[in-house]
């Protein structure tokens, strides 16, 4: 009978202790990575991100590293940012600095950084029938085209592109319309195609430009103006205004390209196939490094 009574008291003791040890696994597990509960971080992004490749290297590298499944919605940064406006996307990585401010004061979006940087570069048919080949002005090329009439391919969405294609015009004092001004409504890949099909000047960002280099036939014929400037810059869609927004996913995307592996996949983009970056990294960095 004693020896009854001792192994159930054994055997209640051994119970308590591997309870007591599986709470404590338990408390210890989120030390340990985890599969994030929400798979999904929908990134809204320009589309020349996409147009230069550059997705084909990063997209893979975040997946792994993060364990979040990244979708991508690749647009205008005009529409980039109404998307963020009303909390349909969890990031955004996008072109267009005076518009991202507007977005940022009015709360939509948090934790703003700079995170990479090309130009843009006025390109169009070797006759060049504007004579801008060479301008250091894009103002004054722009001027040119439009008192020539030539033919000027732009995209007309809204995005990054076309919000600076749109402010040089102003600048020149033209409000561009006639058959010599046409809208794509398309991404930059696409408009590029079209202006070389037409044998059209256009506004396009380097790193697109280069990346579609070998089908097309239009050379470069404007660069190295400050006003082409080309900053792109990753932000965060505000939980509090937007409480359905993947906050965790979204941090997890601009820390890992921020991060020193992340920098260092943009800064090697296209030096292999290309013999140049097609993005120079600027994690750390913001617009008044850049006078602005």
């Amino acid at each position: 009978m004693i020896r009854r009574i001792f192994i159930a008291f054994l055997a209640c003791c051994l119970a308590i202790l591997s309870a007591e040890a599986s709470d404590i696994l338990v408390k210890q597990k989120p030390a340990i990575a985890q599969s994030p509960t929400n798979k999904n971080v929908i990134v809204a992004m320009t589309t020349s991100i996409e147009d230069s490749g550059l997705l084909d290297d990063l997209v893979p590298a975040i997946e792994k590293k993060t364990g979040y499944k990244l979708k991508k919605v690749a647009v205008g940064t005009g529409q980039a940012l109404a998307l963020a406006e009303k909390g349909e996307v969890d990031a955004l990585f996008v072109n267009s600095p005076k518009a991202e401010r507007k977005v940022l004061a009015g709360g939509a979006v948090i934790n703003r950084h700079l995170v990479m940087h090309n130009d843009f570069v006025i390109v169009g048919p070797d006759a060049d029938k504007a004579k801008i080949r060479g301008k250091k002005n894009a103002v004054e090329a722009f001027s040119l085209i439009a008192k020539n009439q030539a033919l000027f391919i732009s995209r007309g969405d809204d995005s990054g592109t076309n919000k600076l294609e749109k402010d040089l015009w102003k600048q020149a004092n033209i409000t561009p319309s006639g058959s010599w001004y046409q809208q794509t409504g398309s991404g930059m890949g696409q408009t590029l195609q079209i202006a070389n099909q037409k044998l059209g000047y256009t506004l396009a960002d380097r790193a697109t430009y280069i990346f579609q280099q070998k089908n097309l036939s239009l050379p470069i014929l404007v660069q190295g103006d400050k006003k082409l400037l080309n900053l792109y810059h990753v932000m965060e869609v505000n939980s509090k205004k937007f409480p359905r927004v993947n906050s965790a996913g979204a941090k997890a995307f601009i820390n890992f390209v921020l991060s020193p592996e992340g920098q260092t996949i943009i800064a090697a983009h296209g030096k292999k196939e290309f013999k140049q970056p097609l993005f120079y990294v600027d994690a750390g960095k913001t617009e008044k490094d850049y006078g602005f």
